[in-house]
Order: structure tokens, then C-alpha cells, then sequence
């Protein structure tokens, strides 16, 4: 099947981005849309003004290069803030993917062996360093295989000096034995 034509692509772009603008245009009345006769204006410092008429708050936010957004409809008279209305959309959606992805409970992995090179052990630790310093919890894993199940305490000797090696770092659950597995959990300081 033949691609649609390139005008057809563009169209879609350029609706998709209309109604992107007036779906935000829905929530927030700015400049001329304000339909109150009286607002009670903030400017961009966080500075209570007081309450003006809507021509003379526009005269204002047109003076100082800014726009006129009505914040808060509901109060009488209702809040409008001067400020760029570009960035105040810019934090409102970084604000809503904060909220969709919490970065605090994300817990990182490391895998150790018994039997780790000591460049690799360098490697791993690089990585612990640089997850401690974006402040996430790492969980430290050994899985034991075979013969080394027999030599548990070699294991637990590697897996110590791995977490002692870790500065700025407080162990939240010590080293314990599940299995063949040795798990631990470190977090930043």
C-alpha cells in the first residue's frame, strides 16, 4: 500500500498541535479571555498587587512582557498571576511526569559471583557510586552455583569488602543467605 501523500502528514501534525493548544486553553483563561471585571493580581514575584480592574492588570503584564493567566476562577474576585504563560506550561508538565514516575522508590541491581576478577569488582562499584549518587537504593546480589554453595563464608568475605568499599552508603537490610542467593540492600546516605 502506498504512504499518504505529504500534505496529509502535515495536516495531521498541525491538528494534532491545534488541538493540543486548546485543550491547554480549556483550563487556564489568559489575557483578553478573562471574562471577570475585577482579578486579584499576583506578579511574577509572588507578590499580592491587589485588586484591579482587568484592563489595567492587562496594561500591567503588557508593560513587563508577560501574560495575564487566571489561575484560581473560583475565588471572588478571581486570582490571576503575570507571568510567562510558555514556562508556567513547561513546570505544569514536567510536574505531571514527576507525579507519573516517583524516582525515589526505584531500588538499582548489582550482580556479584564469588569468584568476580578484580576489574570487574572496579566496574560494578563505579556503578554502585554512580547510583548512591543519584540517590537510589541499590539492591547487591550473589547468586552461588555449584561448588560454590560449599564455600559460603569465601562468598560472604567477597560480598563484605563490596559493601565496605561503598562510601556514603548505610546498609538498610545486612547480607543474608536465601538459598543460593546472597541479597542485600544498600542506600545513600
Amino acid at each position: 500500500m502506498p504512504s499518504p501523500p505529504l500534505k496529509f502528514e502535515r495536516k495531521y501534525k498541525i491538528r494534532k498541535f491545534l488541538f493540543l493548544i486548546f485543550d491547554f486553553l480549556k483550563y487556564y483563561r489568559l489575557n483578553n479571555r478573562i471574562n471577570t471585571p475585577k482579578v486579584r493580581l499576583i506578579d511574577e514575584n509572588g507578590e499580592h498587587l491587589g485588586i484591579l480592574d482587568v484592563s489595567e492588570a492587562l496594561r500591567l503584564s503588557q508593560e513587563r512582557n508577560l501574560d495575564l493567566v487566571e489561575i484560581n476562577p473560583k475565588t471572588n474576585p478571581p486570582i490571576a498571576k503575570m507571568m510567562s504563560f510558555a514556562q508556567f506550561k513547561y513546570k505544569l508538565k514536567k510536574q505531571e511526569k514527576k507525579q507519573k514516575h516517583p524516582a525515589s522508590d526505584v531500588i538499582k541491581g548489582i550482580r556479584l559471583s564469588p569468584t568476580i576478577s578484580q576489574h570487574d569488582l572496579e566496574v560494578r562499584l563505579a556503578q554502585a557510586k554512580k547510583f548512591l549518587a543519584e540517590r537510589k537504593k541499590i539492591k547487591i546480589e550473589m547468586q552461588l552455583k555449584g561448588r560454590e554453595k560449599a564455600h559460603f563464608d569465601l562468598a560472604l568475605n567477597v560480598f563484605q569488602k563490596f559493601i565496605q568499599s561503598l562510601e556514603n552508603a548505610a546498609v538498610e537490610q545486612p547480607p543474608k543467605r536465601l538459598g543460593a542467593k546472597i541479597i542485600a540492600i544498600v542506600k545513600p546516605l
